[in-house]
């Protein structure tokens, strides 16, 4: 097991054929993707490994902790359709990882739909679906403008923002706690839980808080039911324990914060610096819809992840896999992959920015909805925002699964606050 770590895109030959063999087992260097200059300039990195090993790229997830990054898309489509080969439960796997390895908490088994295969995953995934699927979108697009209003007149007189700490991600952050049917008291710790489980030195605190408030929610919601989500998944007929439930509703959170307002902040950083949206979003050419896919294609919020661990060693594209190592499709190296690529494609949405298969994302309507309110909400009320300093000014934080910037800092002309209708 080799923890080389490439500080920039790894040399190739020009013309190199793929390596034949495991990439698990090989001798030459593992790219490390959680470093900033993998964060910098991943579709360079995405090109150079395409042109060394073809489909199949050797990596690591953190230093010593060997996987398999899929990068062609067809190739991916096949691995995320067949889960009987390549299952979602981890814990195989991670019986060889260290506990205080950075990504075994993103990665590790949980009673919930993301981390389980076969009728286990069924039963969860059908309350999971139905909780979501009772969303009333047309009620949501009212939630959302009622955060979004009081949240731009935080900001709107001062004539510049941080777009990601003061829009996005409180934005996204109140959304999901109205889905979930969250109280303000409840939602408040459930929002100090989440922020100490990414401090690892608060981890341990952060999860007991956080499951906590939740453990709340749930007793209230058993007792008391309304139209939210906690409820639908406390009354479906899947039974789900409490535990059950504690799990699926972190996971609903995990599934929504980080995805959400890389989305929306991704989104926006491309609608102020690329003419082809800028210009014809608000000149009425482009749609907000279109921006958004055109993120999705080119630089989806969640850049690697599907996580499978196949069972027993196995043959694809000319590569061996061994069992139970982790095997990710980079969302992004695959949307962006030549064989699929040319054509204009305004409208197209065959990426897989959400994932294919029996673990595709079931919120796809809500994420798009969310997503496309808070940036028409934010550009109707400053329309002459533009960005503080340059895109090359931007800088992107390190990670194997994101692709978020560290802030979106932005300047426009002051304006009086809003009116909430």
């Amino acid at each position: 097991m080799n923890a080389s770590v490439s500080s920039g895109p790894p040399t190739t030959t020009p013309g190199a054929c793929p390596v034949q063999g495991s990439p698990i087992d090989s001798d030459g260097p593992r790219t490390l993707l959680d470093t900033p200059e993998f964060a910098a300039d991943p579709h360079g990195f995405y090109r150079t490994m395409r042109d060394r090993f073809g489909s199949m790229v050797p990596i690591e997830l953190s230093p010593g902790v060997p996987a398999t990054l899929v990068i062609g898309y067809r190739t991916a489509l096949q691995i995320l359709n067949d889960p009987e080969h390549f299952p979602a439960d981890p814990r195989h796997w991670q019986d060889s990882v260290p506990e205080d390895c950075p990504v075994r908490p993103m990665l590790q088994w949980y009673p919930n739909a993301l981390r389980n295969a076969g009728s286990t995953h069924a039963r969860y995934r059908q309350a999971y679906v139905a909780a979501i699927d009772g969303i009333d979108l047309h009620a949501l697009h009212s939630t959302v403008e009622s955060i979004a209003v009081p949240l731009i007149n935080t900001f709107c007189e001062k004539g510049s923002a941080d777009l990601l700490s003061q829009y996005a991600f409180p934005l996204v952050f109140e959304s999901l706690n109205r889905m979930v049917g969250c109280s303000a008291d409840i939602g408040q710790r459930v929002a100090s839980g989440m922020a100490a489980l990414f401090d690892t030195v608060n981890a341990a605190w952060g999860m007991q808080h956080l499951s906590e408030a939740l453990m709340e929610l749930i007793e209230l919601r058993r007792a008391d039911p309304g139209d939210d989500v906690t409820s639908r998944l406390a009354h479906h007929s899947a039974k789900l324990t409490d535990e059950e439930m504690l799990y699926n509703l972190i996971s609903f959170y995990g599934a929504g914060i980080e995805p959400m307002q890389n989305l929306i902040s991704n989104t926006l950083l491309l609608m102020l610096t690329d003419d082809r949206f800028g210009g014809g979003v608000l000149g009425g050419s482009m749609s907000t819809r279109d921006a958004l896919d055109e993120v999705l294609f080119n630089d989806p919020p969640m850049a690697n992840f599907s996580v499978t661990y196949p069972r027993q060693p196995i043959l694809i594209d000319s590569v061996w896999l061994p069992a139970n190592q982790p095997v990710v499709i980079s969302l992004a190296g695959c949307n962006n992959d030549p064989s699929i690529a040319g054509g204009d494609r305004t409208g197209n949405r065959s990426h897989l920015a959400w994932s294919a298969g029996p673990h595709a994302c079931p919120a796809r309507s809500v994420a798009y909805l969310v997503a496309q309110d808070a940036i028409d909400q934010l550009l109707d009320a400053l329309p002459e925002l533009e960005l503080s300093g340059s895109r090359a000014d931007i800088t992107w934080r390190p990670g194997p699964f994101h692709r978020a910037m560290a802030a979106l800092p932005v300047s426009f002309p002051p304006a009086p606050p809003l009116n909430l209708a």
